[in-house]
Protein backbone atom coordinates (compact mmCIF):
# COMPACT_ATOMS: atom_id res chain seq x y z
CA UNK A 1 0.00 0.00 0.00
CA UNK A 2 1.25 3.41 -0.69
CA UNK A 3 2.57 5.09 2.66
CA UNK A 4 1.27 8.42 1.36
CA UNK A 5 -2.50 6.92 0.23
CA UNK A 6 -2.75 5.68 3.77
CA UNK A 7 -2.27 8.63 5.33
CA UNK A 8 -4.90 10.77 3.47
CA UNK A 9 -6.97 8.06 4.70
CA UNK A 10 -6.03 8.62 8.30
CA UNK A 11 -7.15 12.10 7.84
CA UNK A 12 -10.09 11.50 6.03
CA UNK A 13 -11.06 8.97 8.72
CA UNK A 14 -10.20 11.20 11.65
CA UNK A 15 -12.17 14.43 10.69
CA UNK A 16 -14.59 12.24 9.57
CA UNK A 17 -14.77 13.69 5.61
CA UNK A 18 -12.77 14.93 2.70
CA UNK A 19 -13.64 18.12 3.08
CA UNK A 20 -13.02 18.51 6.82
CA UNK A 21 -9.92 16.40 6.51
CA UNK A 22 -8.41 19.29 3.50
CA UNK A 23 -9.23 22.09 6.14
CA UNK A 24 -7.06 20.49 9.51
CA UNK A 25 -4.39 18.79 7.46
CA UNK A 26 -0.52 20.14 8.50
CA UNK A 27 -0.26 20.52 4.69
CA UNK A 28 -1.79 22.16 1.66
CA UNK A 29 -3.61 19.81 -0.67
CA UNK A 30 -6.46 19.99 -2.68
CA UNK A 31 -9.67 18.07 -2.41
CA UNK A 32 -9.75 16.75 -5.56
CA UNK A 33 -6.58 15.37 -4.85
CA UNK A 34 -7.66 13.66 -2.08
CA UNK A 35 -10.75 11.94 -3.50
CA UNK A 36 -8.44 10.44 -6.10
CA UNK A 37 -5.98 8.74 -4.35
CA UNK A 38 -8.23 7.64 -1.46
CA UNK A 39 -10.11 5.81 -4.45
CA UNK A 40 -6.58 4.38 -5.94
CA UNK A 41 -5.96 3.18 -2.04
CA UNK A 42 -9.86 1.29 -2.52
CA UNK A 43 -9.31 0.37 -5.99
CA UNK A 44 -5.89 -1.38 -4.70
CA UNK A 45 -7.41 -3.34 -1.84
CA UNK A 46 -10.24 -3.95 -3.59
CA UNK A 47 -12.95 -2.66 -0.67
CA UNK A 48 -14.38 0.45 0.00
CA UNK A 49 -13.33 1.98 3.18
CA UNK A 50 -16.08 4.90 4.07
CA UNK A 51 -19.65 5.89 2.47
CA UNK A 52 -19.35 9.55 1.51
CA UNK A 53 -22.59 11.09 2.85
CA UNK A 54 -22.98 10.74 5.42
CA UNK A 55 -19.53 9.85 6.38
CA UNK A 56 -19.19 6.06 8.34
CA UNK A 57 -16.68 4.04 8.32
CA UNK A 58 -17.06 0.72 6.92
CA UNK A 59 -15.89 -2.32 8.97
CA UNK A 60 -12.98 -2.30 6.27
CA UNK A 61 -12.18 1.07 7.21
CA UNK A 62 -12.80 0.71 10.91
CA UNK A 63 -9.69 -2.29 10.69
CA UNK A 64 -7.39 -0.33 8.33
CA UNK A 65 -8.45 3.16 10.99
CA UNK A 66 -7.35 1.07 13.83
CA UNK A 67 -3.96 -0.65 12.24
CA UNK A 68 -1.99 2.75 11.60
CA UNK A 69 -3.76 4.72 13.98
CA UNK A 70 -1.16 4.03 16.58
CA UNK A 71 1.99 5.38 13.81
CA UNK A 72 -0.16 8.48 12.19
CA UNK A 73 -1.24 9.96 15.77
CA UNK A 74 1.72 10.04 17.28
CA UNK A 75 4.33 11.41 14.37
CA UNK A 76 3.39 15.34 15.54
CA UNK A 77 5.11 14.17 18.86
CA UNK A 78 7.98 11.99 17.81
CA UNK A 79 8.85 14.76 15.47
CA UNK A 80 8.70 17.64 18.81
CA UNK A 81 10.81 14.97 20.74
CA UNK A 82 13.08 14.84 17.64
CA UNK A 83 13.46 18.72 17.06
CA UNK A 84 13.74 18.92 21.04
CA UNK A 85 16.69 16.23 20.93
CA UNK A 86 18.60 18.27 17.76
CA UNK A 87 17.82 21.75 19.12
CA UNK A 88 20.00 20.40 22.13
CA UNK A 89 22.43 18.99 20.02
CA UNK A 90 26.12 20.95 18.91
CA UNK A 91 28.47 18.65 16.50
CA UNK A 92 31.76 20.28 16.29
CA UNK A 93 34.38 20.10 14.29
CA UNK A 94 37.97 21.07 15.23
CA UNK A 95 41.60 19.93 15.30
CA UNK A 96 43.32 19.02 18.05
CA UNK A 97 44.61 21.75 19.21
CA UNK A 98 41.44 23.45 19.07
CA UNK A 99 39.58 20.77 20.88
CA UNK A 100 42.15 20.73 23.80
CA UNK A 101 42.90 24.90 24.38
CA UNK A 102 40.16 27.19 25.47
CA UNK A 103 37.30 24.92 23.41
CA UNK A 104 36.18 22.82 26.42
CA UNK A 105 36.50 26.53 28.47
CA UNK A 106 33.53 28.02 25.89
CA UNK A 107 31.86 24.35 25.63
CA UNK A 108 31.66 24.82 29.71
CA UNK A 109 30.07 28.41 29.63
CA UNK A 110 27.42 27.54 26.87
CA UNK A 111 26.20 23.87 28.91
CA UNK A 112 25.12 26.40 32.10
CA UNK A 113 22.89 28.00 29.81
CA UNK A 114 22.01 24.64 28.21
CA UNK A 115 21.87 22.13 31.17
CA UNK A 116 21.21 19.63 28.38
CA UNK A 117 23.45 19.71 26.20
CA UNK A 118 24.78 16.72 23.99
CA UNK A 119 27.81 17.35 22.78
CA UNK A 120 29.62 15.43 19.56
CA UNK A 121 33.30 16.68 19.02
CA UNK A 122 35.31 15.73 16.08
CA UNK A 123 39.05 15.94 15.43
CA UNK A 124 39.05 16.88 12.17
CA UNK A 125 42.02 17.90 9.57
CA UNK A 126 41.69 20.91 7.67
CA UNK A 127 40.87 19.09 3.94
CA UNK A 128 37.82 17.45 5.97
CA UNK A 129 35.94 20.27 6.98
CA UNK A 130 34.22 21.08 3.88
CA UNK A 131 32.99 17.37 3.14
CA UNK A 132 31.56 17.30 7.08
CA UNK A 133 29.59 20.49 6.56
CA UNK A 134 28.14 19.67 3.23
CA UNK A 135 27.21 15.85 4.27
CA UNK A 136 25.47 17.73 7.54
CA UNK A 137 27.68 15.49 9.92
CA UNK A 138 28.71 18.24 11.72
CA UNK A 139 27.25 21.36 12.08
CA UNK A 140 29.85 23.99 12.95
CA UNK A 141 33.73 24.23 12.09
CA UNK A 142 36.68 25.99 13.73
CA UNK A 143 39.63 26.43 11.49
CA UNK A 144 41.83 28.73 9.59
CA UNK A 145 40.35 31.11 7.42
CA UNK A 146 42.36 31.34 4.46
CA UNK A 147 41.62 32.26 0.63
CA UNK A 148 38.53 31.78 -0.97
CA UNK A 149 35.84 29.22 0.68
CA UNK A 150 34.08 26.41 -1.12
CA UNK A 151 31.03 26.68 -2.39
CA UNK A 152 27.98 26.39 0.46
CA UNK A 153 30.43 27.33 3.14
CA UNK A 154 30.01 30.79 5.15
CA UNK A 155 32.18 31.63 7.86
CA UNK A 156 32.32 33.92 11.16
CA UNK A 157 36.28 35.07 12.18
CA UNK A 158 36.72 34.42 15.86
CA UNK A 159 40.18 35.56 16.46
CA UNK A 160 44.06 36.27 15.08
CA UNK A 161 47.05 34.56 16.15
CA UNK A 162 50.57 36.44 16.02
CA UNK A 163 52.85 33.87 14.31
CA UNK A 164 56.34 32.84 16.27
CA UNK A 165 59.20 30.87 16.25
CA UNK A 166 59.97 28.58 18.94
CA UNK A 167 63.47 28.50 20.08
CA UNK A 168 65.02 26.51 22.56
CA UNK A 169 64.88 28.56 25.91
CA UNK A 170 68.47 28.53 26.59
CA UNK A 171 69.04 30.33 23.23
CA UNK A 172 70.42 33.81 23.15
CA UNK A 173 68.26 34.81 19.80
CA UNK A 174 66.08 37.74 20.80
CA UNK A 175 64.12 37.82 17.63
CA UNK A 176 63.44 36.21 14.66
CA UNK A 177 66.38 37.45 12.65
CA UNK A 178 68.66 36.56 15.30
CA UNK A 179 68.22 32.63 14.32
CA UNK A 180 68.70 33.77 10.41
CA UNK A 181 72.25 35.13 11.30
CA UNK A 182 73.37 31.75 12.97
CA UNK A 183 74.41 28.24 10.41
CA UNK A 184 71.11 25.87 9.80
CA UNK A 185 73.74 23.03 11.05
CA UNK A 186 75.97 22.82 13.95
CA UNK A 187 79.70 22.33 13.99
CA UNK A 188 79.31 18.60 13.97
CA UNK A 189 76.83 18.60 11.13
CA UNK A 190 73.62 17.86 13.18
CA UNK A 191 71.12 19.72 13.46
CA UNK A 192 71.30 23.67 15.01
CA UNK A 193 69.08 26.02 16.24
CA UNK A 194 68.77 27.50 12.35
CA UNK A 195 67.23 24.22 11.41
CA UNK A 196 64.00 25.17 10.40
CA UNK A 197 60.85 22.65 12.21
CA UNK A 198 57.70 23.05 10.28
CA UNK A 199 54.63 21.70 8.71
CA UNK A 200 53.79 19.58 5.35
CA UNK A 201 53.58 22.51 2.64
CA UNK A 202 49.65 22.04 2.06
CA UNK A 203 48.92 23.26 6.02
CA UNK A 204 47.59 26.94 5.58
CA UNK A 205 50.10 28.27 8.22
CA UNK A 206 53.35 26.56 6.53
CA UNK A 207 52.20 28.36 3.30
CA UNK A 208 51.52 31.40 5.24
CA UNK A 209 55.25 31.66 6.96
CA UNK A 210 57.20 30.76 3.24
CA UNK A 211 55.05 33.08 1.66
CA UNK A 212 57.11 35.85 3.68
CA UNK A 213 59.85 34.27 3.59
CA UNK A 214 59.74 33.94 -0.02
CA UNK A 215 58.69 37.95 -0.23
CA UNK A 216 61.54 38.41 2.07
CA UNK A 217 64.19 37.02 -0.25
CA UNK A 218 64.66 34.68 2.96
CA UNK A 219 65.53 30.71 1.90
CA UNK A 220 64.79 28.17 4.86
CA UNK A 221 63.31 25.32 4.21
CA UNK A 222 62.21 22.85 6.18
CA UNK A 223 64.20 20.55 7.80
CA UNK A 224 62.14 18.64 9.98
CA UNK A 225 58.59 18.27 9.31
CA UNK A 226 56.03 17.54 11.27
CA UNK A 227 52.24 17.20 11.18
CA UNK A 228 51.45 19.55 14.44
CA UNK A 229 52.38 22.65 16.04
CA UNK A 230 52.32 20.97 19.43
CA UNK A 231 55.15 18.37 17.77
CA UNK A 232 56.75 21.19 17.01
CA UNK A 233 57.11 23.02 20.03
CA UNK A 234 58.36 19.48 22.03
CA UNK A 235 60.85 19.05 19.30
CA UNK A 236 62.24 22.39 19.59
CA UNK A 237 62.47 21.91 23.46
CA UNK A 238 65.08 18.73 22.38
CA UNK A 239 66.89 21.09 20.34
CA UNK A 240 66.22 19.73 17.08
CA UNK A 241 66.12 23.56 15.53
CA UNK A 242 63.73 26.41 15.58
CA UNK A 243 59.81 26.17 14.91
CA UNK A 244 57.09 27.63 13.12
CA UNK A 245 54.72 28.49 15.53
CA UNK A 246 51.40 30.60 16.81
CA UNK A 247 50.83 32.03 19.90
CA UNK A 248 47.55 31.43 21.69
CA UNK A 249 46.33 33.57 23.85
CA UNK A 250 45.69 32.68 27.44
CA UNK A 251 48.49 29.99 27.10
CA UNK A 252 52.34 29.79 28.99
CA UNK A 253 55.02 28.85 26.42
CA UNK A 254 55.97 25.13 27.88
CA UNK A 255 59.23 24.37 29.38
CA UNK A 256 62.16 24.50 27.48
CA UNK A 257 60.99 26.82 24.71
CA UNK A 258 60.13 30.05 23.96
CA UNK A 259 58.69 32.88 21.47
CA UNK A 260 60.56 34.76 19.00
CA UNK A 261 57.02 37.05 17.75
CA UNK A 262 57.75 37.28 13.71
CA UNK A 263 57.15 40.77 13.90
CA UNK A 264 55.57 42.39 10.29
CA UNK A 265 54.43 38.72 9.12
CA UNK A 266 50.28 38.19 9.20
CA UNK A 267 48.68 36.56 11.60
CA UNK A 268 46.49 33.47 11.33
CA UNK A 269 43.50 33.83 11.15
CA UNK A 270 41.04 31.46 13.24
CA UNK A 271 37.12 31.08 12.44
CA UNK A 272 33.94 29.47 12.70
CA UNK A 273 32.60 28.00 9.21
CA UNK A 274 29.17 26.21 8.51
CA UNK A 275 26.34 25.92 5.64
CA UNK A 276 23.45 27.91 5.59
CA UNK A 277 21.62 29.47 8.33
CA UNK A 278 22.78 28.40 11.87
CA UNK A 279 20.62 26.65 14.20
CA UNK A 280 19.80 28.51 17.79
CA UNK A 281 22.21 26.55 19.24
CA UNK A 282 25.33 27.46 16.85
CA UNK A 283 24.52 31.02 17.17
CA UNK A 284 24.39 30.80 21.06
CA UNK A 285 28.04 28.87 20.74
CA UNK A 286 29.08 31.58 18.32
CA UNK A 287 28.05 34.33 20.63
CA UNK A 288 29.87 32.27 24.06
CA UNK A 289 33.02 32.01 21.49
CA UNK A 290 33.64 35.66 20.99
CA UNK A 291 32.87 36.75 24.68
CA UNK A 292 35.73 34.10 25.51
CA UNK A 293 38.02 35.84 23.07
CA UNK A 294 37.21 39.38 23.95
CA UNK A 295 37.94 37.61 27.70
CA UNK A 296 41.25 36.65 26.84
CA UNK A 297 42.31 39.78 24.92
Amino acid sequence: MNIHHLELFFYVAKYEGITAAVRKMPYGIQQPAVSGQILQLEEQLGVRLFNRRPFALTPSGDELYDFIYPFFSRLGDVEERLRGEESRHLRLAASASTLRNHLPDVLEKLKEGEPDLKLSLCEVAPSEIHTLITSQKVDIAIGVLAGRLADGLKSQPLMKLPTVLWVPAESKAKTWRDVLEKDPFSADGRLGVGALIGLPSHEVLQQLIQREFEERNISWPVSVEVNSTDIIRDYVARGFGTGIGILIPGLKPPTGVKALPLKGFPPLVIGALYQGKPKGLVEEFLRTAKDHIKSLT
